[in-house]
């Protein structure tokens, strides 16, 4: 084939097998390798949404609840300003 262009190196057969440039002939993660990698990265990432589900969830909660005490703490404020329960 002439007047392709290139080197020849370039095609060798470490190349083609994923050597090339200081890397054994093979160096890449075999299929297993990789399934096991990319599972692993998807079951961290779906512990990180829900640990950050659960804080805000947590968090909402605390929220309910201090809004529950600031309520009651306003009512019995009130009782004691007002006993007869009459508004003006």
């Amino acid at each position: 084939m002439l007047g392709v262009g290139g080197t020849r190196s370039n095609l060798g057969r470490k190349a083609l097998r994923g050597g090339g440039r200081g890397k054994p002939v093979g160096a890449g993660l075999d299929p297993q390798a990789q399934k096991r990698e990319l599972l692993r990265k998807l079951q961290e990432s779906r512990t990180a949404r829900e640990n950050a589900t659960q804080a805000d969830s947590t968090r909402e909660d605390a929220t309910r609840e201090n809004a529950t005490r600031e309520e009651t703490a306003l009512d019995a404020r009130d009782a004691r300003e007002d006993p007869t329960g009459e508004t003006s």
